[in-house]
């Protein structure tokens, strides 16, 4: 039995799958929106993490959300009910600190009182479904009010689904009796079915004689064999009567329901919330409409989502010529779009030499000033590639750089018959206020945007909206200068009368706009809690109610703000009655809108950010973490932490983490690094918090290493590269790396890497101290090694990951190298997506005894005729027991004949040596200057 998970939420709700909450991310993120509503279908782990280990102990820290739709989210058409939802068969992961409560949301046929319903807080309801991918809403009904189905089909589909989604004309055959074929006795599908117009019996178009090819035309009915002789009888005896026109056709689909009468009946509401609703994969309903194939819902496999009509015909299909033969080869024309003569290099640059491609780009620096005296244009990158498209021109036909024109602002391709400018022409303020209006009002639909201007077309709005994003982001990260003071907590609440809530909304300064606050929507001037409030409204605060109702409803009704209002000086000459009509003209009255979703951008964020030691750039808590005893400050996908977001705030790094668990030495040195020559009795120097080597890992050997240096040396693996644990392979480092001396601090001691672009070598340490560049570049794979090579996708470039160290003399833009805290789509870092593809151990081929024991044999030098045998699962297998400590239990037993080694007496014909009994007899080679594997100290190894 699958256990019950139960998850307690920040404002105390106690939550498990299948109930509802309110979902939204911060509100600087969401822009002044309110709550999304969601059903949670599965707790799940952190990202990397395998599901369903620890019987229920597992940590959760994602939700997977089935969402909910408010109609003016999918629809312009106005809906008065706040409380109205659409279902939708989708859903997204999301992480669990965006649950803000729970809530209650029921199909519309479980609620007898809809109108009580409605009185109560967090009760939603829905009755329609809206499929996001082809734009359609779907009517939902229950499934045991489908019974025109077969038995067994009926019964699969009611024991499995609690709903079915179907079309508005397919429900009231749904929910019809049960239609068999007057032949046949089959039952009779929608689509192959007829109807006879006399009798109402239903046929199969096959089983009637003559089988029917085709249903009536719409406006035409059809009647069976029977029916049309007698008909014909009735006429042949001048005894037809017509029948009267009877009104609208019955139908059996559910009545529409009211609003209800208000009952005082509260236990049967509870029992309304807390009905069992029935589940299959994690959804309750599934798709039986139209385009739907009876015998599929048996498969449990079957798609359950909405469908539409096969695109067949001729629209829909493409028209593919004839293949060129030997006759009609020649009259191809030589220009037709398509042909090879049609094919326009843009840029030649990759193809030529080094030397000539230098020299290109050298003229092109050159010639920018003689090519045009606009600064601007010079930065503009249409115009570098048309510059590079003419250099590379010139060079196809043999000119030289100099014979480049960039006065001509018009250039025609071989298969156009125009040309077309290679930058466009400088907008009007005219055409400038005309885009600015398009985006108030259609946000970002660019296709009614050019509509609205009419002078421009498609491609010329798409590139101009692409410069104007770009401007409105660089005003909003723009920080102003000077020092910016803002107010304290205990100020804001002075001024607001209240306390303002934290909810999701911290990150916003809370500031009213004026001394004596009022609510932007009711105007009231008292409350005990304030909420932010979103753009567009008078002040930037709303009362408790107003603030609750537009969170989780939606609903704001906005009062006119008067004229008097907006001037702080008559506020205070002039004190009138809120509510009053408005005495001014409506042109000078101010806009006031009931949501800000279309008209400004999102509100900039002031929350506390703090700086990363690796990257030295700022980031919220949670992305950036702070060490609580130490102060050390860095990026968590840079040091591997996965923190659970209830502990974000009491973090603490690995090294003041072993004060108390003494997982590892207390002796915080690298083993990667020269040895500190301190005196013993003097007190140690630990990492310095302020930097990047503060940020350390256990080994095998409970050492430590800095992550800086067991990512770039390359013999280093880790145990989980997820998680930066543990480090091993520090053994299998050659000799020549710790026998070279580092060039930046002349040490001989410790492992030394070689530099990107030349052959100094030093410490990884070292080098970051002295401010050389470290990142990873993407390396293009021959399709030969392809097979052999770990190919990867970061950032939308493929290939081979390899990290780079470079010295501050090299010019670092010969390489595209991503820096350490750089991010993907999915926010992994650079180096932790390296870590994960070419850092992580084979885990699942040995376990950590027996990779160890594995590198001491390549250590040691084994000799060639002991046999290594692994243990195995075979029970079959003669029982293997140590010669010399009478062991049974070992990662490798090697069998020594008498023969070959003095250490088994003559009278066995074969003997066993366990792993540890096997090393200590052997001699080990002498250590000479350097102490490679005494910096880890490996158990089984006599070291004299």
């Amino acid at each position: 039995m699958a256990v019950q998970i139960t998850l307690q939420l920040r404002n105390k709700d106690l939550v498990k799958v299948n109930d509802h909450v309110y979902c939204s991310p911060r509100w600087s993120q969401r822009d002044g929106t309110p709550y999304s509503v969601a059903r949670i279908m599965e707790f799940l782990p952190p990202e990397g993490t395998e599901k369903g280990k620890g019987k229920g102990k597992e940590t959760y820290t994602r939700v997977r959300l089935a969402w909910y739709y408010r109609p003016a989210d999918v629809s312009d058409r106005p809906v008065t009910d706040p409380r109205l939802l659409l279902a939708a068969i989708y859903s997204e992961v999301a992480d669990i600190t965006q649950l803000r409560a729970k809530c209650h949301v029921i199909h519309r046929d479980k609620i007898s009182d809809l109108s009580g319903w409605k009185k109560r807080p967090d009760r939603f309801y829905f009755n329609r479904l809206f499929d996001p991918y082809i734009k359609k809403e779907f009517e939902i009904i229950q499934s045991a009010d489908v019974r025109n189905l077969p038995d067994h089909v009926k019964e699969v589909l009611t024991s499995r689904y609690e709903y079915v989604v179907a079309e508005k004309e397919v429900v009231p055959d749904l929910t019809d009796n049960v239609r068999l074929c007057d032949t046949c006795s089959e039952w009779c599908a929608t689509p192959d079915t007829v109807q006879c117009d006399r009798c109402k019996k239903y046929f199969h178009m096959a089983c009637v004689q003559p089988p029917l090819i085709a249903k009536p035309s719409r406006g035409y009915g059809w009647t069976c064999a029977p029916c049309s002789r007698r008909h014909e009888e009735e006429v042949d005896s001048h005894e037809v009567r017509h029948p009267t026109p009877s009104g609208k056709p019955k139908s059996n689909a559910p009545a529409a329901r009211g609003r209800g009468r208000p009952r005082k009946d509260r236990g049967q509401a509870e029992r309304e919330e807390i009905s069992d609703i029935k589940h299959f994969k994690m959804w309750p309903f599934r798709y039986f409409g139209q385009y739907t194939i009876a015998e599929d819902t048996l498969d449990p496999d079957d798609l359950i989502f909405p469908r539409v009509a096969t695109r067949v015909g001729p629209k829909f299909q493409a028209n593919v010529g004839n293949a060129p033969t030997a006759e009609n080869t020649e009259a191809i024309g030589a220009d037709e779009r398509g042909g090879p003569s049609t094919v326009e290099a843009m840029s030649l640059v990759s193809q030529m030499s080094e030397e000539e491609g230098q020299r290109t780009l050298y003229a092109v620096e050159a010639c920018k000033d003689g090519l045009t005296t606009n600064r601007d244009l010079q930065s503009s990158v249409d115009w570098l590639t048309e510059v590079i498209h003419r250099f590379t021109d010139a060079y196809m036909k043999g000119k030289g750089p100099t014979t480049v024109n960039m006065d001509v602002l018009m250039h025609a391709e071989k298969w156009k018959k125009y040309e077309s400018r290679y930058t466009d022409r400088a907008w009007t303020p005219q055409e400038i206020a005309a885009f600015d209006d398009g985006i108030l009002i259609h946000g970002a639909e660019l296709r009614a945007i050019r509509d609205e201007i009419g002078t421009r077309t498609m491609p010329e709005v798409v590139r101009y909206y692409g410069h104007w994003k770009n401007t409105k982001l660089g005003e909003k990260n723009k920080r102003p200068l000077g020092d910016v003071v803002y107010p304290s907590r205990d100020e804001v609440k002075k001024r607001t009368g209240g306390t303002p809530t934290d909810d999701d909304d911290s990150s916003i300064d809370l500031r009213p706009t004026r001394a004596n606050p009022a609510c932007g929507a009711c105007r009231t001037r008292e409350s005990k809690v304030w909420w932010k409030a979103p753009k567009g409204l008078a002040t930037n605060i709303l009362c408790d109610t107003c603030g609750s109702n537009w969170r989780k409803y939606a609903d704001l009704n906005v009062r006119p703000v008067r004229e008097e209002s907006l001037s702080s000086a008559k506020n205070k000459a002039i004190e009138k009655r809120e509510g009053t009509p408005l005495g001014g003209p409506a042109a000078k009255r101010a806009k006031t809108f009931s949501t800000s979703l279309q008209s400004t951008p999102p509100p900039v964020s002031h929350a506390p950010q703090l700086r990363c030691q690796v990257c030295r750039k700022n980031g919220p808590l949670g992305r950036v973490l702070h060490c609580q005893r130490c102060q050390f400050r860095i990026h968590a996908g840079c040091c591997g932490a996965i923190v659970d977001p209830p502990d974000v705030e009491s973090w603490t790094c690995e090294l003041c983490q072993n004060e108390d668990t003494l997982e590892a030495s207390l002796n915080p040195d690298c083993l990667l690094c020269p040895r500190l020559k301190t005196d013993r009795k003097a007190q140690r120097i630990w990492p310095p918090p302020d930097s990047f080597l503060r940020a350390c890992k256990p080994t095998e050997g409970q050492g430590w290493v800095h992550i800086l240096c067991s990512v770039f040396v390359p013999e280093v693996s880790f145990t989980d590269a997820t998680r930066l644990r543990v480090a091993e392979g520090i053994s299998t480092i050659p000799r020549q790396r710790w026998t070279s001396r580092c060039t930046l601090c002349g040490e001989g001691g410790g492992a030394v890497i070689r530099c990107s672009d030349c052959v100094k070598e030093y410490h990884a340490s070292c080098a970051w101290k002295n401010g050389h560049r470290f990142g990873f570049e993407i390396q293009p794979v021959k399709n030969s090694r392809r097979d052999i090579t770990t190919i990867t996708t970061f950032r939308g470039e493929s290939g081979s990951m390899h990290p780079l160290v470079c010295c501050k003399e090299h010019n670092a833009n010969r390489h595209d190298i991503y820096d350490l805290c750089d991010t993907n789509e999915i926010g992994e870092t650079a180096l932790q997506h390296y870590c994960r593809l070419y850092k992580q151990e084979k885990v699942a081929q040995a376990h950590a005894l027996l990779r160890k024991a594995r590198r001491l044999d390549l250590i040691l030098n084994v000799r060639n005729d002991a046999t290594v045998l692994p243990i195995t699962e075979d029970t079959s297998a003669p029982e293997r027991r140590c010669h010399e400590c009478q062991t049974q239990f070992s990662p490798a037993f090697y069998e020594m004949s008498p023969t070959s080694s003095p250490f088994v007496p003559q009278g066995d014909a074969t003997a066993w040596l366990c792993h540890k009994c096997h090393f200590s007899m052997i001699e080990p080679p002498p250590l000479t200057g350097i102490e490679p594997i005494g910096a880890e100290p490996m158990a089984g190894i006599l070291v004299a």
